[in-house]
C-alpha cells in the first residue's frame, strides 16, 4: 500500500502528516524549519525528527513514502525550492513536491473547488482560484513591506503605537506586556531591540497584544481591528481579479491571528461583506497540511495514470 507525507512549513511552526490513500495514520508537529529563520542545519534537524516521528507513529519507515509534498511559508524562488527538495531527498524517498503554503491551504479549505483562502499567522497572504481554474494572489512579500494583518504586522504596530502612545502621554497596558515578553526593563531597551540588526520576532508580541485587548486596552483593541481590516482588503483584491462581477464566493481562512482572535475575525467579515456582501465566509478551521496530503496523493495517482 502507497504511502504520503504532507508537510506544513510554517512561519513559526512545521507539521507533518502521513497516510495512504484514504486515512491519516500519524501526525507530528514542532518548530519551524523555514530557512531563512532557522538556517539550513536547524531545518535539516526539525525535518528529520518530525518525519521520523511520524514516520514512527504511522508504523511505517521513511523509504516506504512514495510523495511527498511541502507547503512552504514565503517561498522566494527556485534556489529555496532546490534547497528544501534536497534536504528532503536526505531523508524521505519517492517524488518530492515543493509549493507556497497557501496552495496547501486553499487545498485543504476547498479540495480543489473555487474559493478564497487568507493565511494570517507569523505572515499573511489571500490566495483564490476560481471555476475556471485561474489563480490570484495578494500580500504575502515579506515582513518589510507587505504582510499586512499578520502576527508580524501587529507586533510592529504594537511597538510603533506603544511608543506614540508614550509619547503623547497616553496610558496603554501593551507597553508593559511587551516589557514581560521580551524580558526588558525600559522603554529605551524596547526602542533598541526594535531597531536591532538582525530585527527581533515580531510576531512573538502577538499574545501581548491580545491579552492587552482582553483587558480592555483601546489601542489593542484598534491593532486587532485593523488587522482584521487589512486582511479584508487582501481577499477584495483577489476576488475582484477571480470574480469582476457580484458572485456568491466561499471565503475561509487559516492561522492564528484569525483564529485566537475574535476582533480580528469580525473586522474582517464586516470589512468584507461591506464590498462584497455574497460572499461567504467561514471560520471553520482549516488544517493545512491535510491539504499538503492531499496533493501528495494527486501526485500519486496522476503518476499511475
Amino acid at each position: 500500500m502507497p504511502h504520503y507525507l504532507g508537510i506544513d512549513a510554517g512561519g513559526s511552526q512545521t507539521t507533518c502528516a502521513i497516510g495512504d490513500g484514504q486515512t491519516v495514520h500519524g501526525r507530528s508537529h514542532g518548530v519551524a524549519c523555514k530557512l531563512s529563520k532557522v538556517g539550513e542545519t536547524q531545518a535539516r534537524e526539525v525535518l528529520q525528527s518530525l518525519i521520523q516521528e511520524c514516520c514512527k507513529t504511522a508504523g511505517i519507515k521513511a523509504s516506504d513514502i512514495e510523495h511527498t509534498c511541502m507547503g512552504v511559508a514565503g517561498i522566494s524562488g527556485q534556489k529555496v525550492i532546490e534547497s528544501m527538495r534536497a534536504m528532503l531527498s536526505e531523508i524521505v524517498s519517492g517524488e518530492i513536491k515543493i509549493v507556497g503554503d497557501m496552495m496547501i491551504a486553499l487545498e485543504a479549505a476547498f479540495a480543489g473547488e473555487p474559493g478564497v483562502i487568507v493565511i494570517a499567522g507569523t505572515g499573511s497572504i489571500a490566495f483564490g482560484r476560481n471555476q475556471r481554474g485561474d489563480t490570484a494572489r495578494a500580500g504575502g512579500w515579506g515582513p518589510l513591506i507587505s504582510d499586512e494583518g499578520s502576527g508580524e504586522w501587529i507586533g510592529r504596530q504594537a511597538i510603533a503605537q506603544a511608543m506614540r502612545s508614550y509619547d503623547d502621554g497616553a496610558s496603554t497596558r501593551l507597553i508593559a506586556e511587551i516589557l514581560e515578553i521580551w524580558r526588558v526593563a525600559t522603554r529605551d531597551e524596547i526602542a533598541t531591540r526594535a531597531n536591532a540588526s538582525p530585527p527581533p520576532d515580531f510576531a512573538q508580541l502577538f499574545p501581548a497584544v491580545l491579552k492587552s485587548a482582553t483587558d480592555h486596552d483601546s489601542l489593542a483593541k484598534e491593532i486587532l481591528t485593523s488587522a482584521g481590516m487589512e486582511l479584508a482588503r487582501l481577499a477584495r483584491i483577489v476576488l475582484r481579479k477571480l470574480w469582476l462581477g457580484p458572485a456568491v464566493v466561499n471565503v475561509r481562512v487559516s492561522g492564528g491571528v484569525i483564529s485566537n482572535s475574535q476582533l480580528v475575525r469580525d473586522a474582517f467579515q464586516n470589512t468584507l461583506r461591506s464590498e462584497r456582501p455574497d460572499v461567504i465566509v467561514s471560520f471553520e478551521p482549516v488544517d493545512p497540511v491535510l491539504g499538503a496530503l492531499a496533493m501528495a496523493r494527486k501526485a500519486g495517482l496522476s503518476a499511475k495514470v
